[in-house]
């Protein structure tokens, strides 16, 4: 009998839960926590979930829970969730020297969705070259901060910790109860923070492009003109959605928020409009917050939850339906409403299949999170908006809470879990896990049929 072989839509899965499993046990362990008690399973399991899946929803305060061993198993586990476990695997085999058959290779350029086999291996360098590279100036521009204030030894640690952490969009902090609050009126750490957020959130394809076009129009002397002529398309449509959400995120907040006293109204105008950009950059997966998310306007809650359900960009360390999804979808129904045949950006055309994949990732996002919301509200009769802003924020791996999470039932917490790994590996790739070969009928043409829609 031939043996069958697991596809790389059930590895990749299977490779997350394995990695939280892990990650369990070893926060289970006696001295994982700092009072040297064993912690419950479903709090080391919760907490392993939201580090790999680097959503940033807490149940127990990382900064007091834990111990030094814990926090260092938590900062692991976001590295490896960040960048991904087939990403960290396969590197520890190119450091190690093994050899990488096409099996391998294919599973790389699935994790990471490209096109072919070829040069998925020099890909794979560049991007953990990059990543730890962004990851070490952004610990030491932290560290201009945080030393002067901890001191040298704990200030660095907390430097590398919130660099891991902002630039993989996990949310986790060492600082307090109260994550970046204290910071709230310091720009220099916001901006910082924000730098890391989004440039996690960007995309592992479009770094690589706009290096290469700059470099390239900086040894020719071409000009910016030529620079962004010359972007992919891809590129384009990320800074351009990228740059409009930032800029509509932080401008609805500042309307909603800068008269609360419990969020902006209280801060003078500078630090308002700083906390209001801050505020839309951290929506997008980031998890970091500098106001009280439970004293945010009803119309900011759910201003927050659409925000954080596009997420961030593909191929980055965001979560979210991501920002070319949303914006392919948004074009087909303008080419629609325009009676045209295609759907066009950027002088290049949209291809059917992206469009009908971007539908499916849309709906399957939106009917988990619904449901969730609404398990969440029957069963553990919480509030709308608080249900609504949790259930957003895990499938998405954001890591805003209105305070909810510690205040969770066993089978909330479970479902917050659900939500957290459906979120990180996606509804669309758990359809793909059970049903993996083809029905046979693609392979039959049938008749129209005749529906009535709108």
């Amino acid at each position: 009998m031939q043996k069958r072989r697991l596809s790389s839509a059930q590895i990749i899965p299977l490779g997350f839960l394995l990695l939280i499993l892990i990650g369990t046990g070893l926060l289970s362990l006696p001295f994982a926590t700092a009072s040297g008690v064993r912690a419950p399973f479903l709090t080391a399991l919760f907490t392993a979930t939201t580090s790999v899946c680097v959503t940033g929803l807490v149940v127990v305060d990382t900064y007091a829970y834990w111990s030094l061993f814990g926090k260092i198993v938590i900062l692991v586990l976001i590295q490896t969730g960040g960048l991904g476990i087939i990403a960290v695997s396969s590197s520890l085999f190119l450091m190690l020297r093994k050899t990488f058959n096409i099996r391998n290779r294919a599973l790389v350029r699935d994790a990471f969705d490209l096109d072919s086999l070829h040069g998925v291996l020099r890909f794979l360098r560049r991007v953990v070259l990059g990543v730890f590279t962004i990851e070490g100036i952004g610990a030491l521009l932290y560290a201009f901060a945080f030393v002067p204030q901890f001191g040298p030894v704990r200030g660095i640690w907390y430097a590398i910790f919130h660099s891991v952490s902002a630039f993989c969009n996990a949310g986790l902090d060492l600082i307090g109860p109260e994550s970046l609050i204290p910071y709230r009126q310091n720009a220099y750490v916001l901006l910082v923070t924000m730098l890391l957020i989004v440039l996690g959130g960007l995309g592992y394809i479009v770094w690589f492009d706009t290096a290469s076009k700059l470099r390239d129009s900086v040894k020719n002397r071409f000009g910016i003109r030529w620079f962004f002529r010359h972007l992919s398309e891809q590129s384009k449509l990320v800074y351009a959605v990228t740059a409009i959400l930032i800029v509509f995120g932080a401008g609805a907040t500042l309307l909603l928020e800068a008269r609360n006293p419990e969020t902006l109204g209280s801060l003078p105008w500078g630090a308002r409009i700083l906390n209001a950009f801050f505020q839309s950059v951290t929506y997008r997966t980031a998890g970091f917050s500098a106001v009280v998310q439970s004293g945010l306007t009803d119309g900011s809650v759910l201003l927050g939850s659409a925000l954080m359900f596009v997420g961030g960009s593909p191929m980055g360390t965001a979560g979210g339906v991501k920002t070319v999804t949303i914006a392919v979808l948004l074009l087909e129904a303008f080419s629609y409403v325009r009676r045209r045949s295609e759907t066009v950006v950027f002088s290049r055309r949209i291809p059917a299949s992206i469009v009908q994949k971007a539908a499916a990732i849309v709906a399957f996002s939106l009917m988990l999170s619904l449901v969730s919301v609404v398990l969440l509200v029957s069963i553990d009769h919480v509030a709308l908006p608080d249900a609504m802003y949790e259930v957003f924020s895990a499938t998405a791996t954001v890591g805003l809470s209105r305070g909810l999470t510690p205040q969770l039932s066993i089978f909330g917490r479970w479902l917050i879990i659900l939500c957290m790994y459906l979120g990180r590996i996606g509804p669309v790739s758990l359809a793909l896990f059970f049903h993996q070969q083809p029905s046979g009928k693609n392979d039959i043409r049938f008749a129209a049929g005749h529906y009535y829609v709108g």
